[in-house]
């Protein structure tokens, strides 16, 4: 078997020059009401606020901007329920290169409205009766495209690190130092990017992944020593964490940085979106939101605590919400 190349500090501050000009610097929010009811200090990191709503963007722009001119020619494919769809359209869009997305027929409308109005081309599959993998394979076998994973990849991986980079920097400017982040986990590579970036500068720091119940693989992956698969592919309210499972570089880097993975239910995932649009002013979608509903469900005791914890996307749609807030 071939020897995984990780990520280093490096690669992730070179994948911070290259988004300087396009991404947002999301800032680092201190919530006072959060911080008052869990008795610790805790920070937001709100990726809904970057571009396309999502911290996707980050990962997609490092690995389409570093495409030769013949690959730019013959345009990317990739899949997914809508977050990482934005990210490649709005990147794709920018460097003017032709997006193709493969995405369920059951993905949020305002995720598949939004990756059209970026000028990529949407491709339907059932979750249940299809692969993505293959019929993304099979475009990009058919028309040469470039298949861009929305988390096995270096370069996508490098750029979600970016998030991780910026919050230990704000977080230093500020005069503090985290003990704890906590983080969404789908696939892996946002926490595996924001691992790399904040055990580099930040070795005390505890780094832990919220999945939603029942789509718990990680999870289970890290306590059985390999790579374990979700039995469902549908089923949970956090559309966007719902990847069958991680891959393998994820996963290596996850083994290395990851102290603990945590659960949440969809019950306890729609009382986060309610309570951080009523608390913390903001829109956070349900799969972006579980690291906010873990400590709001107790799963973990934070007291005397400085917390970071990351928002991941803020596309949520109208009938979703409404069902939060009148949960």
């Amino acid at each position: 078997m071939v020897e995984l190349s990780l990520p280093s500090l490096a690669d992730i501050q070179a994948a911070a020059d290259r988004l300087k000009a396009v991404a947002v610097r999301t800032p680092l929010l201190e919530s006072l009401p959060l911080s008052t009811q869990l008795e610790a200090r805790i920070f937001i990191k709100p990726e809904s606020l970057q571009r396309v709503g999502a911290f996707k963007f980050r990962g997609a722009y490092n690995r389409l901007s570093q495409l030769t001119a013949a690959e730019k020619d013959r345009g990317v494919v990739a899949f997914s329920s809508g977050n990482h769809a934005q990210g490649v359209a709005a990147a794709a869009e920018i460097l003017k290169i032709k997006a193709t997305i493969v995405m369920p027929s059951d993905a949020p409308a305002i995720k598949r409205d939004n990756t059209l109005s970026y000028g990529a081309k949407v491709v339907d599959y059932d979750r249940q009766r299809e692969s993505r993998e293959q019929i993304a394979a099979t475009i990009a076998r058919e028309t040469g495209a470039t298949l861009v994973s929305s988390f096995e990849d270096f370069d996508v991986i490098c750029g979600q690190g970016t998030a991780g980079l910026e919050l230990v920097e704000q977080g230093r400017a500020a005069g503090v130092t985290f003990d704890q982040f906590y983080c969404p986990i789908g696939g892996g590579g946002l926490i595996s990017g924001c691992g790399t970036a904040i055990k580099a500068l930040s070795p005390a720091t505890e780094i832990h992944g919220v999945e939603p119940a029942g789509f718990d693989d990680v999870k289970r992956s890290l306590h059985a020593g390999k790579r374990l698969t979700n039995s469902r592919k549908t089923g949970s309210v956090c559309d966007a964490l719902l990847s069958p499972s991680c891959g393998r570089l994820t996963f290596a880097i996850m083994q290395k940085y990851v102290d603990s993975v945590l659960t949440v239910s969809d019950d306890e995932v729609l009382r986060a979106v309610r309570y951080a649009w009523e608390n913390l002013k903001l829109v956070v979608e349900p799969g972006g939101v579980v690291a906010l509903a873990a400590l709001l469900g107790g799963k973990v005791d934070v007291r005397g605590k400085t917390v970071c914890l990351l928002l991941s996307g803020g596309n949520v749609d109208a009938a979703t919400f409404t069902r939060a807030l009148e949960f």
